[in-house]
């Protein structure tokens, strides 16, 4: 068995938190609206947590959606959270990690109306998930769209090129990779001419933590 990377989208009423705690694990997990306390901290729209700890968020008056991404072991289940509605998006068996010392990395990657990301890989596997516009992806040979909500892998070793709709368009993702990164970039740009044009993305990094992963669960 092979290490999952998994989003969900719990979604909290006013004031309600989870039956039972998250066990611990890497994770995070982004305020896409409303506010919830977790470890004893408020946060709010925009705003994300990362750990490895088990934890019990509860939301605040008004209620949450959260996006929740799980790093679990071989053998081990990403888990929905338990009292709430909670709906898995996407779950990858990870083929292949960052040989050595693991980073968890949160950030948002936005767009300008039709900005573009050049062909590119990164040097480890994440997901995304679409908070506002459009975007069109295209890996492989193929294209795919995806609005608000929509969520897709990208392994990282896999040229990736990005075009954003005729509208401002940002995503969240989660990537694991290797922990010499740690504040440093891990685009590359597959094409040499590339490297040096003006960039349309720009990104807001929201966790960046070193990881004592094991991905057999030993």
């Amino acid at each position: 068995m092979r290490p999952t990377l998994a989003l969900f989208e719990d979604v909290f009423q006013n004031d309600a938190a989870v039956a039972a705690p998250l066990p611990a694990r890497p994770r995070v997990a982004f305020v896409v609206h409303g506010a919830v306390t977790i470890a004893g901290r408020a946060y709010g729209d925009g705003e994300a947590w990362c750990g490895e700890d088990a934890i019990a968020p509860r939301a605040g008056a008004a209620g949450a959606t959260v996006w929740r991404w799980e790093l679990a072991a071989a053998g081990q289940m990403p888990e929905s959270a338990p009292g709430l509605r909670s709906l898995p998006k996407l779950a990858v068996p990870l083929e292949t990690l960052p040989a050595g010392g693991l980073l968890l990395r949160g950030d948002s990657v936005a767009f300008g109306p039709g900005g573009c990301a050049y062909r590119h890989v990164h040097q480890g596997p994440g997901i995304r998930c679409l908070i506002e516009g459009g975007i069109r992806i295209d890996v492989h040979g193929a294209s795919t769209s995806y609005g608000p909500g929509g969520a897709w892998f990208e392994a990282g070793p896999e040229p990736v090129f990005a075009q954003a709709a005729d509208r401002a368009s940002r995503f969240i993702r989660v990537m694991v990779l290797p922990c010499a990164l740690l504040g440093r970039s891990s685009i590359r740009y597959v094409d040499a001419a590339d490297r040096e044009r003006p960039k349309a993305q720009t990104y807001q990094v929201f966790a960046d933590l070193p990881i004592a992963f094991r991905g057999d669960a030993a």
